[in-house]
Order: C-alpha cells, then structure tokens, then sequence
C-alpha cells in the first residue's frame, strides 16, 4: 500500500493566538481582553482583533486554558423562571457584567420543581464550574446547596434565604422586601383604605414572606383592626391568579386594594377586575410589585414597587467576581431599596 505525501500547501497549522496578535499589531493581552469582552480596550483594537481571528480562522482553545489555570472561565446561574421579567432583568445584567471579566454564563431554568433544582446543582458540580449565583426555589435542596458550597466554587444567593453556618458566611444579593411592602400599604391606609388584600407567592421563600411581614407591620403600626388586610398566596399562574382574584373580588365585603406581583399575579388580578365591570381606579385601587412593563403600559398606569434589577444583577456579579478573584471575604451581604412610584391607579375608596 502506497502513501501519498501531503503537499505543504495541504499543511494548514492551527492559529495561535500570538498569530492573531501578530496580525492585528497588537500585544498578546490585548488580544485575551478583546476576545473575552474585557474593560480597556479600544474600539480600534477589539475591531483589528476581531478582524484577525476571523481572517485566521482562530478559536481559543477553552480546554487547553482550562486544564492551564485549573478553571473554567464559565459560571451557572440557577432561577425559577427565567420568563419572569424580574428574573430575565436580573439575569441580563449579571451576563453583561461577567462577560466584561471574560466568564460565561451558564443558565439553568428549575420551574419551581425540586427534582429539577437538584438535577441542575448536580450537573453545575459536575462540570466544576468557577462559581455559580442561584436562586432557590425550595428549602427542600437545603443539603444540595451545602454541598454545593462545600465544593469550592463560590456561591452567592439572589434574593432567598441563605443557610445560616458560622465558619463559611453565604454572599447574598437580597431586596428590602418588607419595606417596600409597608411602604405600599402604608400609602393605601393613608388614601383611607382598610380592606387590602395581598398577593404574593407563598411564604415559604423570603421575598414572599418579607412581603407578608411588611403588609402585616403597616396595619399595626396604623393601629387598625387587620380583619380587612387580606394575604392571598398565589401561583405563578395567570389563570390561577385570576380565579383566585374573582372569588376575592365577588365577595360582599370585597377589597378596595390589591397589591400584588407585578407579573402574571397582576396580570390575572387586571383581568378579574375587567371581567366584573370594575373599574381601576375608582372601583379597585392597585398597585404593583414590581415596575413591570404591565403596570407602566397599562390604562391608568399602575403605582408601582421598583427596585433596579440590573443593580442585583450587577452586585451579584461583582460579589462572585470579589469571590473569584479572593477579594471579597470583607463584603457578603447587599441589601437593595424599593421605591413606591406613584401613578394612577390608586384613589380614595369610594364610600359604602
């Protein structure tokens, strides 16, 4: 059997990426920091760089960096629903942020199951990613979170509770929830409404039950009888949310307010109130949590509870960055305002 030589034009050697700074007229660092989004480099310089890795057919070999620094230049990021405006927002700023430091971001979606969490925590241990944010859904993965943590890679929390242990304090990014919610009810005694209702997610997480907590605090602190504040714990389902908010609003004693989550819970509770001739503000007052695209297009526009989610994006990124970079033993806990805007869905109750 004959071999036939390959001719050297055949030959085609694999670029490096000194080639492409070669080629670019640039340092080789200035190359890693273009191609991985890194902060200080000029629109000239990311242009030539990117010019020159496609002209040389250039790939960075992650494996090869991989197996070099011990790392894998790729974190997980671990919600609920990532179709949830206030997650998306959040999730959005977080990528932006890391890509800046030249990580990428995995994400994994747990629709609110169990089983499905700890699958993910399994395969984000599994593939020995560099650090993880997370939000969990359920105490119930309380071990899986622990040993997730006792793994090595840091952990910081997105507005949940975070495992109370002396010797390795969880980095957390949490809301002022239970102000926010005072804040709102206070405003809605102060119109001279008494019958409020809440509608939140369960209380068995703490955006939920820091909600509660603040509703609960606003009726006492007014020394008002609370026979009228109304804690109805919701689904994420719109459709559930808006049969749970007609057979409120049905009642002979029905509530003159609502305040309730600016997503699918306020788009059922709007569509109960439509359904039953009620009108917004005159009939029912209501007012978001959270400044979803919803209450800021809606007619009237909703009074709204706003927190910046790109600020807990953001501060969750730079709290697994300091983590990464072991910068940020100081620092492990940021919690965020939430501002009542004022619009024009709520009014005095009409007298009864």
């Amino acid at each position: 059997m004959s071999i036939m030589p390959l001719r050297m034009a055949e030959i085609v050697s694999k670029a490096t990426i000194r080639d492409v700074a070669r080629t670019a007229g640039v340092s080789v660092g200035s190359v890693s920091r273009a191609l991985n989004g890194g902060k200080n480099v000029s629109v000239r310089v990311a242009r030539d760089v990117a010019a020159a890795a496609e002209k040389l057919g250039y790939q960075p070999d992650f494996q090869a960096r991989s197996l070099r620094t011990r790392t894998t230049g790729m974190v997980g990021c671990l919600v609920s629903d990532v179709a949830n405006p206030l997650y998306a927002s959040i999730v959005q700023a977080a990528e932006a942020r890391l890509r800046e430091a030249g990580l990428l971001m995995v994400v994994a979606n747990t629709a609110n199951d169990p089983a499905r969490e700890r699958a993910m925590v399994a395969a984000f241990r599994g593939r020995r990613l560099d650090g993880m944010l997370v939000a969990p859904g359920s105490d119930e993965n309380d071990r899986a979170w622990r040993e997730l943590a006792a793994g090595g890679a840091p952990v910081v929390i997105l507005d949940r509770d975070v495992p109370h242990e002396e010797d390795r304090p969880w980095p957390a990014v949490l809301v002022d929830h239970r102000e926010g919610a005072r804040t709102a009810t206070r405003y809605l005694i102060g119109l001279g409404h008494r019958r409020i209702a809440l509608l939140t997610p369960g209380a068995r997480m703490r955006p939920g039950r820091e909600r509660i907590a603040g509703f609960k605090a606003a009726f006492a602190e007014a020394d008002i009888d609370p026979t009228g504040a109304l804690v109805c714990l919701q689904e994420s389902s719109m459709d559930f949310a808006q049969g749970d908010a007609l057979a409120l609003l049905r009642r002979s004693q029905r509530p003159t307010a609502i305040i309730a989550l600016g997503t699918r819970i306020l788009a059922g509770a709007l569509r109960a109130a439509r359904d039953l001739g009620l009108s917004v503000p005159r009939d029912l007052s209501v007012i978001s949590v959270g400044d979803t695209d919803l209450a800021a297009v809606h007619t009237p526009a909703i009074t709204a509870l706003r927190w910046s989610l790109e600020d807990v994006g953001r501060a969750a990124a730079e709290l697994l960055l300091q983590r990464l970079r072991g910068t940020g033993e100081g620092q492990s806990r940021a919690l965020l305002p939430v501002d009542l805007v004022l619009r024009e869905s709520c009014v005095p109750p009409t007298a009864k």
